[in-house]
C-alpha cells in the first residue's frame, strides 16, 4: 500500500510538472524551459528607462550576442558581479547626485570590468578616460598623480561627460554610444543617414555592440540565476572601511607615511591607487585626501 501511495504521488507531480510546463504557450515554454542557463533571453529591456525595440530581428539579435557571449564568460563575469558588491556602492551615490541615471553604473563595467584597467591606446581607470580628456574633464594627470585612477573623482568626470552628451541628443541611449563612439563621431553618423535613433544607425563594429554589451551586463548582473550564475551574499567583495586623512603638503616618502598610519605601501597603493609615485610632489598646497582602512588589512 505504501508504494502505491508513493507512486500516485509521483505520478502527481509528473502530472503538474506538464501543465506547468506545457499548458503556456510556445514562447513562454521556450523562455521557462531556458531559465536558469545562458540561453535565457529577457521579454524586454532598456536603457536608462529607453525601451531598445526587441521587434527589430537585427536588434534581437545583437542582444542575443552579447547575452550569450557574457553569460559564457564564467569566471569574467562572476568576479565582475563579485566586484559590483564593492564598487557600485561608490559609484550610484555620484550617479544620482548629477541626475545621471543609475544604468550608467553598467557603462563602466563594459569599460574597464571594474578595475583600474590600461588600454593600449593609453585610456586607464575604471571609467577609461584618454590623459587630455581627463585633464578637460577637470582631472590632474602627471606622473604623481593620476586621477583617473581615483574612483570618485574619475565617475564624477564621466557625469559631467555625459550630461553634455544628453543634452546634445536628446537620448540617454546616444549619450552612452557616443562614449565609445564619440560626440563628433555619433553626430556626424546622425546627419550622414538622417535619422536620430541608436538602434537605426549604421555604426563602426565596437560602438554598434557597445549599448548591446551595457544591457547585456546589466540584464546578467541583476538576475544572475536566470543565466546560470550561483552567486551568493557572503561570495561578494565587500568595501573595507576607511577614513580620509587630508594633506595640503609635499610626501617625500610615501612608505613612511604609510607606517606612520599604521599600514604598509602595500595597503596605501590599493586604497589610493591615484597615487603613481613613490612620494606626493606638492609644491602649490593643493589639498589631497588620502584613504587609510580602519580593519580588514
Amino acid at each position: 500500500m505504501k508504494t502505491n501511495k508513493i507512486l500516485v504521488s509521483v505520478l502527481v507531480i509528473g502530472v503538474l510538472s506538464g501543465v506547468l510546463v506545457y499548458g503556456i504557450s510556445g514562447t513562454e515554454k521556450e523562455k521557462l524551459l531556458h531559465e536558469g542557463s545562458a540561453m535565457y533571453f529577457p521579454s524586454e529591456v532598456d536603457f536608462a528607462g529607453e525601451k531598445a525595440p526587441l521587434q527589430i530581428s537585427d536588434v534581437r539579435e545583437r542582444l542575443d550576442r552579447e547575452l550569450l557571449i557574457n553569460a559564457n564568460l564564467d569566471a569574467t563575469t562572476a568576479l565582475i558581479i563579485k566586484r559590483a558588491n564593492r564598487v557600485f556602492p561608490i559609484i550610484e551615490p555620484i550617479l544620482a547626485k548629477y541626475g545621471v541615471p543609475d544604468d550608467f553604473k553598467y557603462l563602466a563595467v563594459i569599460e574597464s570590468g571594474l578595475v583600474n584597467a590600461v588600454s593600449s591606446a593609453g585610456a586607464r581607470g575604471v571609467w577609461q578616460f584618454m590623459p587630455e580628456t581627463a585633464k578637460e574633464k577637470g582631472m590632474e594627470v602627471n606622473d604623481v598623480v593620476d586621477e583617473r585612477y581615483h574612483l570618485e573623482k574619475s565617475t564624477e568626470a564621466a557625469c559631467r561627460y555625459l550630461l553634455v552628451a544628453k543634452e546634445k541628443f536628446g537620448s540617454w541611449t546616444l549619450a552612452a554610444a557616443s562614449y565609445n563612439g564619440g560626440m563628433n563621431g555619433i553626430n556626424k553618423r546622425i546627419e550622414e543617414q538622417k535619422v536620430n535613433n541608436y538602434y537605426d544607425l549604421a555604426l563602426t563594429e565596437e560602438t554598434s555592440r557597445y549599448v548591446f554589451r551595457i544591457l547585456a551586463l546589466k540584464e546578467i548582473m541583476r538576475q544572475p540565476a536566470k543565466y546560470g550564475f550561483s552567486i551568493y551574499s557572503s561570495d561578494l567583495y565587500t568595501r573595507i572601511p576607511t577614513k580620509k586623512v587630508p594633506v595640503d603638503s609635499s610626501i617625500t616618502d610615501l612608505t613612511g607615511f604609510a607606517i606612520s598610519q599604521g599600514i604598509n605601501y602595500k595597503i596605501l597603493k590599493i586604497h589610493n591607487p591615484w597615487l603613481r609615485d613613490k612620494k606626493l610632489v606638492n609644491p602649490t598646497k593643493k589639498r589631497y585626501e588620502i584613504e587609510i582602512p580602519l580593519e580588514g588589512y
